[in-house]
């Protein structure tokens, strides 16, 4: 039995990597999980959660899955692209997804460009019709400092730990996201220590990869990756 873990990113929730879990769902009969880390979901509530309870649910949720299915991949978007990459390391994980993997943070060209779009909505008094600003509105409002702070410490744990990574990795990346650059996927793909790598750019897709134009070619190459045997 086949099983995959779909990890959301920072201050976000299972919502964020619905749409590929569903496709997958749908196209193949193994078990799907995508659990909502402490803190997180609809509702924000993160003062007082720190790195390593994101990283233990992580590691619980893989712990249930291993129970019933033999054969794990990981799927991690942003953040959970940075917990995915532990928990390759960690356990016994067959193939590893790593969706916008924020291993650096904020593209500043491309955010400059959407704040822009932000500002030029707000003259036309359609401010609440942009994406991006609706997207982040309530969640600047509800993330605290610390959150933050905890989420740049588990970068730093994870990051020396790439080359650590041996099992057949599939990256991808938009190339319009403002969150995180482009630079580090192309830093994963050239660090990660696995053998068989494949880096996708999506060339009209923003930092929510699963929601953007592109995301039907994202999902038939995270199909193809991984039922193909390497």
């Amino acid at each position: 039995m086949i099983g995959c873990l779909c990890i959301h990113g920072f201050t976000g929730g299972p919502y964020e990597i619905e749409p590929l879990a569903a496709y997958l769902r749908e196209t193949t009969d193994w078990t799907i999980e995508a659990p909502t880390l402490p803190g997180h979901g609809e509702t924000l509530q993160l003062k007082g959660i720190t790195y390593d309870q994101w990283l233990h649910a992580a590691e619980e949720e893989m712990q249930k899955l291993r129970e019933t299915c033999d054969t794990i991949y990981v799927i991690g978007f942003s953040m959970g692209g940075v917990i995915a990459t532990y928990l390759a390391t960690k356990y016994s994980v067959e193939k590893l997804v790593l969706l916008s993997p924020a291993f650096y943070y904020v593209n500043l060209p491309q955010l400059l460009k959407e704040i822009r779009r932000m500002i030029r909505d707000g003259f036309r008094r359609q401010l609440y019709e942009n994406p991006l600003f609706v997207r982040y509105k309530a969640k600047l409002i509800a993330t605290p400092w610390t959150a933050t702070l905890e989420f740049r410490k588990l970068v730093n744990e994870v990051r020396p730990r790439l080359p650590l990574v041996q099992v057949p990795v599939l990256i991808a990346q938009g190339e319009e996201d403002g969150i995180v650059p482009p630079k580090s996927a192309q830093y994963v793909y050239e660090t990660i220590g696995s053998k068989e790598k494949q880096l996708l750019f999506l060339p009209s897709s923003r930092h929510h990869v699963c929601h953007e134009p592109d995301c039907q070619i994202l999902f038939r190459h995270v199909e193809a990756f991984l039922k193909e045997n390497f």
